[in-house]
């Protein structure tokens, strides 16, 4: 069976020294509570979800007689979690909450997706389902609604997405018909619906998307419904069958202990629902909760991939070949230096990303910059991360390929979250039209700002290399947007749109490096006053920043290359 090692000194640092969150004065938090918030978690993520990961994996979902039902060994651990309070870690205080700062939240929970990503799915949908029905929801939903999903009682799902109109939900053909009192009618199918039904809770709120009667077409005639699996009554209690079903569950790759449902409304009778936000508005309250996901999706790749770090240097450390332990080779030595430096970058990016989220009310040019790394966040992390997996197989050799020491399931388990809530081709496109073009590129460039007083403060004597390599791929960023935009002018859109994803992990490689350097730097200032372990962690800093610039940075100037080189429309060219 695999091993669980969280790298807790390494996290301690982005939350306490390079992000201060204990400075979040509202929560009232002191180093020693973040630390000690960080290490009860991770002891939970230990002994409660760790375990549970293969042996769900193994076990699986089954649908039988009409119903879903989830690993055995997922059950107490469900229980547990709530009654933990976990759940509540990070929510608003009025509903029951345990508000903290939000990237301590985020690092929280990527410990525990990391251990058992399946699993987290259920709560972690649930939560960003609450979010909506709390934000947006009538009182009769926050009186009765939210209660019983804090408590683990009833849980959540997002239902987007339809046979023939997956990325093009403006396709969908799912209808809503009044009825009176508020009520809708839903009537169809709705496909790939994570935790759309599970033993674990005792009902599910579906917020699914549907078109009214004479809505226009397209996403601007979409509407959004909370779809409860089964009736509520005044009371706020379960009250028979809302004819919700899962027609049947997906056979997948990975992530065998995560629900995926076909799920059908008002196929045998009629389906009721809440219309929640205002009629037509369905995209943009989805997207409170698609945000949150696809933040999720990042972090799954980050979490997964910085614990098959952790496997892979155990184990490199402990098996020998040819006289000595095989991370003294240096090929593989170089690939778990590679694999944790990427890792940390991740971890840094998801973690400096939430952190904004505690800014934003005090600085509204945040939320551009939020905007912006959202995308980074998800496609980069989930691409590294299933690399950092594969990499950490290799590790292991012809025992990486095989159960027994579980780090195979990381590979499975982590290449979905580069397709779903998005593919990472969607969230480029997102990214260079919406969040730069449309923007006029206004928050990539206070995100290049900040990313050159960084470059240019760099001590030459010490970072000479690296501080020319980014002052290079800084230019060559504008030589790229430059490109781009003149694309823009021209109406040649084919011609921004084929270089959309080479343009966005140029982006997520300079903002990872950015904050590699930012770690660095000020590892570099703590190194002459530490000693022992401690010295030893901030020259691993150093180190990861300067193998982050030389073994994935350097690919920067490639990549802007080929995209002011290659001119050509792909659409026009054969295959």
């Amino acid at each position: 069976m695999g091993y669980y090692k969280a790298d807790i000194r390494d996290i301690e640092f982005n939350l306490i020294e390079l992000l201060k969150v204990q400075e979040h004065t509202k929560y009232g938090f002191g180093e020693q509570d973040v630390k000690g918030i960080v290490a009860e978690y991770s002891k939970f993520v230990e002994n409660e979800i760790f375990p549970t990961r293969e042996p769900s994996d193994h076990e699986g979902v089954k649908h039988v007689k009409g119903k879903v039902l989830v690993p055995e060994s997922l059950k107490s651990l469900q229980k547990n979690f709530y009654e933990n309070g976990w759940f509540a870690l990070g929510m608003p205080e009025e509903i029951g909450g345990t508000p903290v700062p939000e990237a301590l939240y985020v690092a929280c929970m990527s410990l525990a997706t990391g251990a058992n990503v399946a699993w987290m799915m259920y709560p972690g949908l649930t939560r960003a389902a609450l979010n909506v029905i709390n934000l947006k929801g009538n009182p009769f939903m926050k009186t009765n609604i939210v209660p019983k999903m804090m408590s683990g009682e009833w849980g959540g799902t997002m239902c987007l997405t339809e046979a023939g109109a997956g990325s093009d939900v403006g396709a969908l053909r799912t209808t809503a018909k009044p009825i009176g009192n508020g009520m809708y009618s839903i009537s169809g199918t709705k496909i790939f619906i994570s935790s759309g039904e599970s033993d674990l809770y005792e009902n599910n709120m579906h917020l699914v998307l549907a078109r009214t009667p004479g809505a226009p077409e397209g996403s601007k005639g979409i509407s959004l419904f909370v779809v409860p699996r089964f009736k509520i009554n005044d009371q706020g209690i379960n009250a028979g069958s809302n004819n919700v079903v899962c027609s049947k569950i997906e056979h997948k790759m990975g992530i065998h202990a995560s629900a995926t449902c076909e799920m059908q409304f008002g196929i045998d009778g009629q389906s009721e629902g809440w219309l929640i936000g205002e009629e037509l508005d369905g995209m943009a309250t989805m997207f409170i909760m698609m945000n949150e996901a696809r933040l999720y999706c990042g972090i799954q790749g980050e979490s997964q991939g910085n614990l098959a770090y952790q496997m892979a240097e155990k184990y490199t450390k402990e098996r020998s070949q040819f006289g000595k332990e095989i991370i003294n080779h240096p090929d593989v030595r170089r690939n778990l230096l590679k694999m944790r430096a990427i890792s940390r970058g991740m971890r840094a990016l998801c973690l400096h990303t939430a952190d904004l989220f505690n800014k934003v009310e005090d600085d509204q040019k945040v939320e551009g910059i939020i905007g912006l790394l959202t995308p980074i966040c998800k496609a980069y992390c989930s691409e590294q991360g299933f690399l950092v997996s594969s990499t950490a197989l290799q590790a292991h050799g012809g025992y990486g390929y095989c159960s027994e020491y579980g780090v195979e399931q990381f590979v499975r388990d982590t290449q979905i979250a580069m397709i779903y809530e998005g593919t990472n081709g969607i969230q480029a496109i997102d990214f260079v039209m919406r969040k730069i073009l449309k923007d006029g590129g206004k928050s990539l460039g206070l995100l290049t700002q900040d990313i050159v007083a960084s470059v240019q403060a760099l001590d030459e004597t010490k970072f000479k290399k690296e501080k020319d390599l980014f002052n290079k791929v800084l230019l060559s960023a504008q030589t790229v947007m430059q490109q781009l935009t003149t694309y823009g002018k021209s109406n040649q859109y084919n011609l921004i749109l084929q270089n959309c994803s080479d343009f966005l992990h140029f982006a997520s490689q300079m903002v990872v490096a950015w904050k590699l350097l930012q770690s660095a730097v000020l590892a570099d200032q703590k190194i002459q006053t530490s000693t022992g372990d401690e010295k030893k962690y901030y020259e691993s800093k150093v180190v990861d920043f300067k193998v982050y610039c030389a073994h994935y940075l350097t690919h920067n100037l490639s990549i802007a290359r080929t995209v002011t080189d290659f001119t050509e429309d792909v659409t026009a060219l054969e295959i």
